[in-house]
């Protein structure tokens, strides 16, 4: 057994490379080999979001506070509120973040594959990001 204390590590910052806005990362498990699945529980001010992304064995997104902005490639612009559970098959390209006007927290579980828990493409634009004035909920 191995208890991880809560604050035994450190926040951390989204970076900038793959997020836009200010976006805080607070680790909440990555056991050692041979398990896979790591979480963090992620908070984005207003208007943050992540960059376009895929998750090589998929994403489970859990909200926990807020509203929140998804959408996977090709698809419309959803709203996510606490509670929803939002779940990315593999190799699905997305983004996800808080709505212009109210900051979103949630916990997000992935799995790694070769070491990698998620491939990084490039920045939501404002444009896409601005359409979520039309968003529809989920």
């Amino acid at each position: 057994m191995d208890i991880k204390r809560a604050g035994a590590e450190p926040s951390g910052t989204g970076p900038q490379e793959y997020f836009t806005g200010t976006v805080r990362i607070d680790p909440l498990f990555s056991p050692p080999d041979p398990a896979r699945v790591a979480g963090a529980l992620v908070t984005f001010e207003p208007g943050a979001r992540t960059a376009w992304h895929t998750h090589p064995l998929g994403q489970t997104l859990i909200v926990m506070t807020g509203l929140g902005l998804v959408q996977r490639e090709g698809g419309p612009i959803e709203e996510i509120r606490p509670g929803d559970v939002v779940l990315f098959p593999p190799g699905e390209k997305h983004w996800h973040g808080a709505s212009p006007t109210t900051a979103m927290s949630h916990i997000a579980i992935q799995e790694k594959l070769n070491g990698s828990t998620v491939d990084w493409m490039e920045h939501v634009t404002d444009e896409q990001y601005g359409m979520s004035a039309r968003a529809r909920p989920v």
